[in-house]
């Protein structure tokens, strides 16, 4: 029978993450998390989070363009590009569907201002590539990546019947669905790819660990501060 555990519970992410639980968990159970789920989260901050997460997309496909430039092999160049069209053409496409509905175009959110959360996350992200390697970017993308696969999962389980009255169904929906599910598992394999390559053995043993551990956690802990943002409309920060 094929393995049915989730790929955020196998391989090097398993092991970041089991290093950074208490962030994890804040992050992946926080108070808009749980909103978006029982459908209870105030219009006004889903919408100042879907722009500020636009705004975000652009940047993390950036992020993945330097993913590119970064690897030593077609396979992991294939990867990030692959990645970075799925955020280009199929994630931000959501953004843009949700926003039509409050009259909200493209050209308008794209000079929405950054909220300082948004700013600090996405220039740690791309800092964390540009002054290291393929495996410190792939690292301080993970928790975006993984995360929301989780948590899309999670919702869409607990929601069940319910899921068809909440408001944020297609979020949920396209989360939890087998295409960004795909996503994440191509990602993550990626990731214990290209640290077998690099480190070999036990990650947890090696030299690089306690950095990559570092940047796992403080990836998450932006990840935080972004639903924090999002629970804050009325302001940018």
């Amino acid at each position: 029978m094929p393995d049915m555990t989730p790929p955020w519970e196998q391989g090097v992410f398993a092991a970041l993450k089991a290093e950074n639980l208490a962030d994890w968990r804040a992050y992946t159970d926080h108070a808009f998390v749980r909103g978006l789920g029982d459908g209870t989260l105030p219009e006004a901050c889903f919408r100042h989070y879907l722009v500020q997460d636009y705004l975000f997309l652009i940047h993390f496909s950036r992020a993945y363009a330097l993913a590119v430039y970064k690897s030593d092999s077609l396979e992991d160049m294939r990867q990030a590009a692959a990645t970075m069209d799925a955020l280009l053409n199929e994630e931000m496409q959501l953004h843009l569907r949700y926003c039509a509905q409050w009259g909200l175009t493209e050209a308008e959110m794209a000079q929405t201002e950054e909220a300082s959360g948004n700013l600090a996350y996405t220039r740690f992200v791309l800092d964390a590539g540009l002054s290291g390697d393929l495996l410190d970017l792939l690292t301080a993308l993970a928790p975006c990546v993984a995360g929301y696969g989780e948590i899309g999962l999670r919702l869409a389980s607990q929601g069940g019947a319910d899921i068809a009255g909440n408001p944020y169904r297609n979020w949920i929906e396209t989360y939890a669905g087998d295409g960004y599910q795909s996503v994440v598992t191509a990602a993550l394999e990626q990731l214990d790819r290209v640290a077998s390559a690099r480190i070999g053995g036990d990650i947890c043993r090696s030299g690089r660990w306690k950095s990559l551990s570092k940047t796992f956690g403080a990836a998450t802990r932006l990840e935080v501060g972004f639903w924090d943002m999002g629970l804050s409309p009325n302001h940018a920060g």
